[in-house]
């Protein structure tokens, strides 16, 4: 099945089963903003505690903030947003549509990468086990052709990022032919910018009002509160802060689902390092970041890592974590080492101290900093797209289920009675009722069994308890897996110590250690 029809539906899949909704979905929706529905919620609540666990409770040198989101205006000048935070755009003349001009060469990137790709495939089947994909690649001809263009265009693209030379991007984007998806033609016009930040006014009268920004990034809510963090708390360099919350860019490029939105969620994590030693915590919180992704099990050949061609103005080392999406290699996570830029540019706008004082050297000085940022929907996303099967089964039925790890499924367990009567709805409620206090149950009676179990499936529930006729009798029921169809019958008084073994955070943290 194409990648594409495979997106539609996830996209679909996601509305059914109360993962998102479009917002506003009665007035026609608003566009690239969507609410998470009683499903999604719950996956996206674990997923944020997964994150805040294996940093605040696996780290003891790191901390939790809560920053607001409106913030002084001149910490957005300070922090370069207000001059800098822009994108490239490029409009198609005949579409009437607008796209990122860095996008497009990156997508057009993705397709030589898919070429190549193909091409090893290829040659693995025809080859078995005696395929060397190294040596496939450094002698194939049509392989080095493909790596030759694609080196080419990358060695212009980085020059033109790097040089912010617009003219370059855009003739880039006209020699390698690429085409608008909607009309089809490369009659572009030229490149521009545009600054991503929504403004308000914050006030009472129109006179006295001040002009705010709705914050794009969490970071900036970190850094300013480094000294009262640093101080009440006693912290000791290297030490880091971590937060979870809401920022909001004015994308005009906004497409793709939840994978880029105009409101979102992001946890960020921002360590202070002594000067010097930037590039060694760099390189160790790249290793540790990968294995939290890995640990899901969603398979680590969809992820890589993605060095940045363009440095942002703060930093002197950056990568993306990418996840393959339905639609291609895309970021969840960046790491960045921001240099001292943040701290001291808010000290000079401040007029305020902010150094820390190592005892160990005797001296003060501004840190420098670590930055790991995910955005929360990206990563919902990933997981969706990692757990998203269709499965053909015995006697041509098939199945649609998301085979999410226990520990993030919203719905931990169902409670089926096998019938409507014979007091077995009485005694599943009555089972239900002692472990709703640990786990997020489903109580469901309507429909086949057979029925019931692929809707539990399909929202990713990882065990059913199905009680039946013998359960009064012998005080045991039938657990059903998710992932295998398999059943086990097991005593109703260990019920409780079994899911809570299977779907207990520890079982991911574990694996970080």
């Amino acid at each position: 099945m194409a990648q594409e029809d495979v997106f539609k539906k996830l996209i679909s899949h996601s509305k059914e089963y109360g993962y998102v909704f479009p917002s506003s979905e009665i007035y026609d929706g608003l566009g690239a903003v969507y609410d998470y529905g009683q499903n999604g919620v719950e996956l996206k609540n674990n997923i944020k505690k997964y994150w805040w666990d294996s940093m605040t409770l696996l780290h003891e040198n790191i901390v939790g903030i809560d920053s607001a989101i409106f913030m002084h205006p001149t910490i957005w000048k300070a922090s370069g947003h207000v001059d800098a935070f822009n994108d490239p755009l490029i409009d198609n003349r005949d579409s009437k549509k607008r796209y990122r001009a860095d996008v497009l060469v990156e997508d057009h990137l993705a397709k030589i990468d898919e070429k190549i790709s193909r091409e090893i495939e290829k040659a693995a089947r025809r080859f078995g086990d005696a395929f060397d994909e190294s040596q496939f690649r450094a002698t194939n001809a049509r392989v080095l052709e493909y790596q030759a263009k694609r080196d080419e265009i990358h060695s212009r693209f980085a020059k033109a990022l790097n040089g912010s030379d617009f003219e370059a991007l855009r003739q880039l984007i006209v020699d390698c032919e690429i085409v608008c998806p909607v009309s089809g033609t490369r009659n572009w016009t030229e490149v521009r910018q545009f600054n991503l930040m929504f403004s308000t006014e914050m006030g009472s009268t129109a006179d006295g009002a001040m002009k705010v920004y709705l914050r794009p990034e969490t970071a900036q809510g970190i850094f300013v509160n480094f000294l009262n963090v640093q101080k009440t708390g006693r912290m000791k360099l290297p030490f880091g802060i971590a937060q979870i919350g809401k920022a909001f860019r004015n994308e005009i490029v906004a497409r793709q689902f939840i994978f880029r939105m105009r409101e979102f969620e992001q946890m960020e994590m921002q360590f202070f390092v002594r000067p010097g030693d930037e590039l060694d915590w760099f390189a160790r919180w790249k290793d540790l970041r990968m294995k939290w992704h890995r640990a899901l099990g969603l398979g680590d050949a969809r992820y890589r890592f993605h060095d940045h061609d363009k440095l942002a103005h703060y930093a002197n080392a950056a990568t993306d974590i990418e996840f393959e999406m339905p639609f291609g290699f895309k970021e969840v996570e960046g790491i960045h080492s921001r240099t001292d830029f943040d701290l001291s540019q808010h000290e000079k706008y401040s007029g305020k101290k902010i150094q820390y004082f190592d005892p160990e050297l005797n001296r003060s000085y501004t840190p420098c900093v670590i930055e790991t940022s995910i955005g929360v929907d990206r990563m919902f996303l990933s997981i969706l797209a990692g757990t998203y099967c269709e499965e053909t089964l015995d006697h041509g039925d098939s199945r649609v289920l998301l085979k999410l790890p226990p520990a993030l499924a919203p719905v931990k367990l169902a409670v089926l009675p096998l019938v409507r009567k014979d007091g077995l709805p009485e005694k599943a409620l009555e089972i239900l009722h002692l472990l709703r206090f640990d786990f997020r149950c489903q109580y469901d009676e309507k429909d086949s069994i057979g029925k019931r179990y692929r809707r539990q499936d399909a929202i990713g529930t990882p065990y059913c308890i199905t009680v039946d006729h013998d359960t009064p009798v012998d005080r045991c029921v039938t657990i059903r897996y998710r992932d295998t169809m398999l059943q086990e019958r097991v005593p109703v008084d260990r019920l409780h110590g079994i899911i809570a073994e299977k779907v207990n955070m520890r079982n991911l943290l574990y694996k970080l250690y």
